[in-house]
């Protein structure tokens, strides 16, 4: 089988095989480009009025307690902690995706949001579905786009190198 034959072929078969799962990479990752400037995928980051952190974690676990949506009874509940010094704040991030910030100095709520971004992500690198639909479908996608990628530009540099190749050959009738 001739090689450019060969590359059609794996570029049409690679192509179908992984149509899904590079959709979902696609626009999902269009959507987190996009997450510093929506608010509705992830919560802007308030500033709190000092620098330096002062709370401690029983004031933190007790003022998101406190906070209905976010649902957290105990530090089980939380998946995350952020704390930003420089804007003197800090996020509490609850396991159902609510999203509370706090003065880090204060103990003061200064929002409360749901945060998509993390389930993007999820959604994004495939481990929303699973871990061996990211290892198994989701990385063998990386690898065949690779590939497609390759066969791709040889598909379109072919015609061209098959004309020079022609030119060059038209210029020097005796060259093999």
């Amino acid at each position: 089988m001739k090689a450019s034959r060969l590359n059609r072929l794996i570029h049409r078969w690679g192509s179908i095989l992984i149509a899904l799962p590079t959709l979902c990479v696609l626009l999902t990752g269009v959507v987190l480009q996009l997450k510093k400037q929506s608010s509705w995928i992830q919560p802007g980051t308030q500033k709190g009025v000092e620098r330096a952190p002062t709370l401690s974690f029983a004031q933190i676990l007790e003022t998101a307690q406190s906070v209905p949506k976010a649902e957290i009874r105990s530090w089980e509940d939380i998946d995350r902690l952020d704390v930003r010094p420089e804007k003197g704040m800090l996020k509490i991030r609850s396991k159902n995706r609510w999203e509370v910030q706090l003065d880090a100095a204060t103990g003061e709520i200064l929002q409360v949001a749901f945060r998509r971004s993390d389930l993007i992500e999820s959604l994004h690198d495939g481990s929303f579905f699973s871990d061996w639909t990211k290892m198994l479908i989701f990385l063998p996608t990386a690898v065949v786009l690779v590939v497609l990628w390759g066969t791709g530009l040889y598909l379109f540099f072919l015609p061209q190198l098959a004309k020079r190749k022609k030119r060059s050959h038209k210029l020097n009738p005796n060259q093999t």
